[in-house]
């Protein structure tokens, strides 16, 4: 067995959402052979890929079919997240990846997708942060169990930065562990986008593949500071399949797209799609409407991500400080994965420049 012959057979292992061959995408590294043992590096679009098993299983089957049944293949992996953003000079210049989560209207459930996106996305290996960029509403210090608590303070080339507070694996900063909880955040327009520049470039996120920013729900001077002041890879929204919930989605969507601001739309993921009893788990009820923001998905022409069930332990878990993701609740926990996995997806055909 030779390199040549590696390359030969993994010529014909398929990227999955790329349509193209691991080693035409340069793909693959560090070709090792030791007799019948093989091994090289996959370098996959996202340390969360959900088609990693399959490209690990096409890799194996293509080796032992085209260059010797009895070769012992190992496959390791590896991620490149991004076209290269990586610059510690620019702003949040560690940080690979920027997803802005965004509604419409309040109450469609974007703090909990946003708070289990980035759950889902450390699950599967990447490096997570989740800024709460709700200045009037925030729920994420409640989410993550971690209200009461004070971020440190450390100082960098003369410079005092704010240490996120790491929970569950993830670097979390909102404005609700910098405020007494009882007081109401009374602020103009320009104090606002003062706190969101500060939540940018006074905290130390360090390096992340994933920044997750929950928006406050609607459009306005906070969406358009964010946009202004950092480089966003795509946005997500949410929705409910309700008619009011979907009418204020389609503003949403028609904000980013307009030619000024033109942020690219990873996707739109339908929260609360339907209701299953415990008791009765195969039943579907379909309180709020059904299919309300897949059919948006298709008029806007934007990739539908999922739906989300409405579940008594979602809510439980969100004011109990303990996310869905971090329970045992397995039917709900794959529901989020499985957007999860289709939003990785959707930004590492961004960054590739494929339309998905």
């Amino acid at each position: 067995m030779t390199t040549e012959d590696i390359l030969k057979a993994l010529s014909n292992v398929q990227e999955p959402d790329l349509g193209k061959d691991l080693v035409t995408l340069n793909m693959i590294k560090d070709i090792e052979i030791d007799n019948k043992n093989v091994s090289f590096t996959v370098v996959l679009t996202t340390p969360a890929c959900p088609m990693k098993d399959m490209i690990k299983n096409a890799c194996i089957n293509a080796v032992q079919l085209l260059v010797n049944k009895e070769a012992n293949v190992t496959v390791h992996f590896t991620s490149n997240t991004s076209t290269n953003r990586l610059n510690p000079k620019t702003i949040l210049g560690g940080v690979k990846n920027i997803i802005a989560v965004v509604s419409g209207k309040g109450g469609v459930g974007k703090s909990t997708v946003s708070a289990n996106l980035a759950l889902a996305l450390s699950e599967g290996g990447a490096k997570v942060g989740l800024m709460d960029a709700d200045i009037y509403g925030p729920s994420q210090h409640i989410m993550f169990g971690i209200r009461g608590e004070r971020p440190l303070m450390k100082e960098t080339d003369g410079k005092g930065l704010i240490m996120p507070i790491e929970k569950f694996g993830i670097k979390v900063m909102s404005i609700g562990i910098l405020i007494d909880e009882k007081q109401a955040v009374v602020w103009r327009g320009p104090m606002v986008s003062s706190a969101i520049r500060q939540f940018v470039s006074d905290v130390d996120w360090g390096e992340l593949d994933y920044l997750i920013i929950d928006m406050p729900p609607g459009t306005g001077d906070i969406h358009l500071t964010m946009i202004q002041t950092v480089p966003i890879t795509g946005v997500i929204v949410v929705t409910t399949p309700q008619l009011v919930a979907l009418a204020d989605a389609k503003k949403g969507v028609a904000m980013f797209r307009q030619a000024q601001l033109k942020v690219p739309i990873i996707g739109l993921v339908e929260n609360m799609s339907y209701f299953t009893p415990s008791e009765l788990p195969d039943n579907k009820y379909y309180i709020f409407g059904k299919e309300g923001g897949k059919n948006l998905a298709e008029e806007f022409e934007i990739p539908f991500l999922g739906q989300i069930p409405l579940v008594q332990s979602i809510r439980e878990g969100g004011d109990a400080g303990e996310p869905i993701m971090t329970g045992n609740d397995n039917i709900t926990k794959n529901a989020f994965k499985i957007f999860a996995g289709n939003a990785v997806r959707g930004i590492s055909m961004k960054n590739a420049g494929v339309e998905n």
